[in-house]
C-alpha cells in the first residue's frame, strides 16, 4: 500500500511540475466529477444505457473535443496566441462550473451567467495552478466513487420478492368487463379532510357534481405512503413494500413497478384488456424504462435527457377522448395522472408560510376540480357505463411549511392525515357498488377490491393488505421507516426498519 501511495504521489508531482499541456486529461478532469455526481444523485432516474451514453458524450466527449479545437485554434492564430496560456484554465473551470450548476439546478440562465463569469475571472487569476485544480477535480471524483460503490451495489441487489402475491389473483377471470378509468389527481386530499381546520375548504359544488354523476365517496380514504412513486408502486403491486431498499437514498427502481411490469397490468392483459397510460408529465418515465402498457401518450424518445420530469404539460384530456372513440370495440384500462392540485412546496426555503401554502394549494385545487369535471364529462358522455375511479396518490401536506417538514415525528392527527389523506370517488357501473366496498380504506387494496368486483369472487379479499400508513423519519427521532397511522386511522409511532 505504501509503494502504491508513493507511486501515485510521484505521478501527481510529475504531472503538476512538467510543462506539457495534457488537453485530454484536463478536459476529462472538468467533466468526470460532475458526471459521477450526477449519477450518484439521480441513480434511479438515469439508470439506462441511453443516459450513460448521452451523459458520457455531454460531460466527457464534448469537453475533450472543445479543448482539442481550442488548442489548435489558439496555437495557430498569431493574434490570439498570446492568450493561449489562459485557454485551458478558462475551459476547465467554465465547463466544470457549468456542469455542476446545470446538473443541480437546471438551465437557470441568471445563475449560470453569474457562475460562469466568476469561473472565467478565477481561471485567469489562477491559470498557473491549473494542474493542481485538475488533481483536485480527480480527487473529488474519487470521493464520489467511494460513496457510490455501496449505493450501486445495493441497487444491483434489489429483488422483486415484495411484489409476489400470496394467492392466485394473477389468474383471476373477469365476469364484468367495463372499461376502467383510473384518474389520479396528484395530491388531492380526501373530501372529508378538506372540511377540517387545516384545509378549511368548501368543496360542496364539485362534490355535488360527482354525486349527480353517480359517484360513491369514500371518506377517510388515505394512501399508505407519502409520495407518488411509492404509492403507485403499492397500488399496482397490490402489496406493501415499506420503502424497500431505501437505506441508501433513492436507489430502488420503483418506476418499473408502475409502468413496466406489475400484477395489475398482467391481470388486465390476461383478460384481453388494452392498457393505456396518459400522463401530463414524464415523471414515471425519466429512466426510460421498458413500457408495459399497450399505449403511452409520451414516447421515450421525446423526453429530454436532463429534466426533472415536470416540464412537458401534455393535454391528456384531449387525447383521452380520442382514444375512447378509437377503442369502442375493445375492453380498455386507462390510467391518467395529472399534476394537480399537487402538494405544497418541497424545500422550506421556497415556502410561502403555512397559510400561504394553504392558499396556493387551494387555488390549484379549484383548477383540479375544473379539469376533473372536464374529464368525467368526457368519459360519461362517450362511455356511460364505464367504471371510473378518482384516486389520489397522497394528500396536499397543507399545515406544514413545506413537504420536507413532514419527515419528523408528530402526534398531530390532522397534520399526518394531511400527508396521507387522498380522495377516492368511484362511479360503479349501473351505480351498483359491491357490498364489500367498505374495504376500500387505503390505496394498496384498491385493485384487490376492484378485481373482486370484476370477477364476482370475494375470495381475493382474504388477502387484503393492512391499512397502515408509513413514513420515512429523518428527524426528531432515530431515522428509519415508521408506521405512523394504524389500521383504524389512529396516530401511532412504531418503527418498522432502519
Amino acid at each position: 500500500m505504501t509503494k502504491l501511495i508513493n507511486k501515485l504521489r510521484n505521478s501527481i508531482n510529475s504531472f503538476v511540475s512538467n510543462q506539457k499541456k495534457y488537453p485530454v486529461v484536463t478536459a476529462f478532469g472538468a467533466g468526470l466529477y460532475p458526471l459521477l455526481h450526477y449519477f450518484d444523485s439521480n441513480l434511479v432516474m438515469v439508470n439506462s444505457y441511453y443516459h450513460l451514453l448521452f451523459s458520457s458524450l455531454f460531460f466527457i466527449i464534448i469537453p475533450i473535443i472543445s479543448f482539442y479545437l481550442a488548442d489548435r485554434f489558439f496555437s495557430t492564430n498569431r493574434f490570439l496566441g498570446k492568450y493561449n496560456r489562459y485557454i485551458f484554465s478558462i475551459l476547465n473551470l467554465c465547463f466544470f462550473t457549468f456542469f455542476i450548476v446545470f446538473s443541480n439546478y437546471g438551465m437557470q440562465k441568471k445563475l449560470l451567467a453569474v457562475a460562469l463569469l466568476v469561473a472565467f475571472v478565477l481561471a485567469i487569476v489562477i491559470y498557473k495552478h491549473l494542474k493542481k485544480i485538475v488533481v483536485l477535480q480527480f480527487l473529488l471524483a474519487l470521493m464520489v466513487v467511494i460513496m457510490f460503490i455501496p449505493k450501486f451495489y445495493s441497487y444491483t441487489q434489489q429483488t422483486d420478492d415484495w411484489i409476489k402475491q400470496p394467492d392466485d389473483i394473477e389468474n383471476v377471470e373477469f365476469k364484468n368487463l367495463p372499461n376502467i378509468y383510473l384518474i389520479q389527481p396528484d395530491g388531492y386530499a380526501n373530501f372529508s379532510e378538506l372540511k377540517n381546520e387545516v384545509y378549511r375548504f368548501d368543496n360542496s359544488q364539485f362534490e355535488s357534481f360527482l354525486n349527480d354523476k353517480g359517484f360513491e365517496f369514500y371518506e377517510g380514504f388515505r394512501s399508505n405512503y407519502s409520495s407518488t412513486i411509492y404509492t403507485n408502486s403499492a397500488i399496482f403491486g397490490m402489496k406493501h413494500h415499506f420503502y424497500s431498499f431505501q437505506e441508501n437514498k433513492n436507489n430502488h427502481d420503483f418506476r418499473k413497478f408502475i409502468v413496466s411490469e406489475n400484477p395489475v397490468l398482467s391481470i388486465f392483459k390476461a383478460n384481453s384488456y388494452k392498457t393505456h397510460l396518459l400522463v401530463e408529465e414524464p415523471y414515471f418515465l425519466l429512466n426510460r424504462p421498458k413500457i408495459g402498457y399497450d399505449y403511452t401518450n409520451i414516447a421515450l424518445g421525446d423526453i429530454p435527457y436532463f429534466t426533472n420530469g415536470f416540464d412537458m404539460n401534455m393535454p391528456i384530456e384531449l387525447e383521452l377522448e380520442s382514444l375512447i372513440k378509437q377503442n369502442k370495440n375493445s375492453k380498455n384500462f386507462y390510467f391518467l395522472e395529472k399534476i394537480l392540485p399537487a402538494h405544497i412546496v418541497v424545500p422550506e426555503t421556497s415556502s410561502r408560510g403555512v397559510e400561504g401554502e394553504r392558499e396556493f394549494y387551494l387555488e390549484k385545487l379549484v383548477k383540479a376540480n375544473q379539469w376533473l369535471t372536464q374529464v368525467v364529462n368526457t368519459i360519461t358522455s362517450n362511455d356511460p357505463n364505464g367504471l371510473i375511479v378518482i384516486c389520489a396518490d397522497h394528500g396536499g401536506f397543507v399545515g406544514f411549511k413545506s413537504t420536507s417538514n413532514s419527515n419528523g415525528k408528530t402526534e398531530d392527527r390532522d397534520l399526518l392525515h394531511s400527508v396521507f389523506s387522498s380522495v377516492l370517488a368511484v362511479k360503479w357501473p349501473d351505480n351498483q357498488a359491491p357490498n364489500y366496498d367498505e374495504d376500500l380504506k387505503t390505496s394498496v387494496n384498491l385493485f384487490r377490491v376492484l378485481f373482486s368486483y370484476l370477477s364476482e369472487d370475494e375470495k381475493y379479499l382474504e388477502y387484503l393488505q393492512s391499512n397502515k400508513s408509513y413514513l420515512r423519519i429523518t428527524k426528531d427521532a432515530p431515522g428509519g421507516i415508521y408506521e405512523v397511522v394504524d389500521n383504524n386511522g389512529n396516530v401511532v409511532f412504531n418503527k418498522v426498519s432502519n
